[in-house]
């Protein structure tokens, strides 16, 4: 096996208010305009004698799913990494000084 080949990526992204951190051995631009494909999610082994509650939720959620497709405007960070590192959510925090876009205001329903 070579070296490419056992890259791991670890990819954070946010999603509906809160930030992801996964791990995957294959990622890359979709098909789909606009998405970034994510492929054979990598979590730590379940012998572990102590289970991360974020990371077994990560794993549910995941499980049975072959591709993820995000879109490219949610992505964080990509890292290629050597380790495996554990997968987790947390909330999105604001107060950065990146402001966001203003909305123009909904029409009434009238």
């Amino acid at each position: 096996m070579s070296k490419h080949d056992a890259t791991i990526y670890k990819v954070i992204f946010l999603n509906q208010g809160q930030v992801y951190e996964l791990y995957a051995k294959q990622i890359r631009q979709s098909d789909l305009w606009g998405f970034l494909e994510i492929e054979e999610f990598v979590f730590g082994e379940r012998t572990q004698v102590v289970i991360d509650p974020g990371e077994e939720r990560l794993r549910t959620q995941f499980e049975g799913v072959q591709r993820s497709y995000v879109p490219l405007h949610a992505i964080i960070r990509i890292d290629a990494v050597e380790r495996l590192g554990t997968a987790r959510i947390s909330e999105a925090r604001g107060g950065g000084n990146v402001t966001p876009f203003p909305l123009p205001p909904m029409p009434d329903k009238s």
